[in-house]
């Protein structure tokens, strides 16, 4: 998988978890004031990318320790989202 496809699932997985209400682009900000998601909204995109992640037979983990000393930029924007989720699903292979 590359960085582009795994762009193509955080915006799809968004697109899910909205009801299709929220159009993401790679630059939407994901925390802070101006994010186009609320708390729960990002847990279930966390949660989603999970089940994905299994699918694609690896294990997204957004909860550890390095994850979380990197929360704020791993939850900035839909691209440093897209980012984690190829990093990881490189170091799995």
């Amino acid at each position: 998988m590359n960085l582009e496809e795994s762009k193509s699932i955080v915006h799809a997985c968004i697109s899910e978890i909205t009801d299709g209400e929220v159009n993401p682009t790679d630059d939407m900000n994901l925390i802070g004031k101006e994010a186009s998601l609320d708390s729960m909204k990002l847990v279930e995109l966390c949660l989603a990318l999970e089940d994905k992640a299994g699918d694609l037979d690896f294990e997204f983990d957004w909860t550890s320790e390095a994850a979380m000393s990197r929360s704020q930029s791993l939850f900035r924007t839909v691209n440093s989202l897209a980012e984690e989720f190829h990093a990881q699903s490189q170091s799995k292979e």
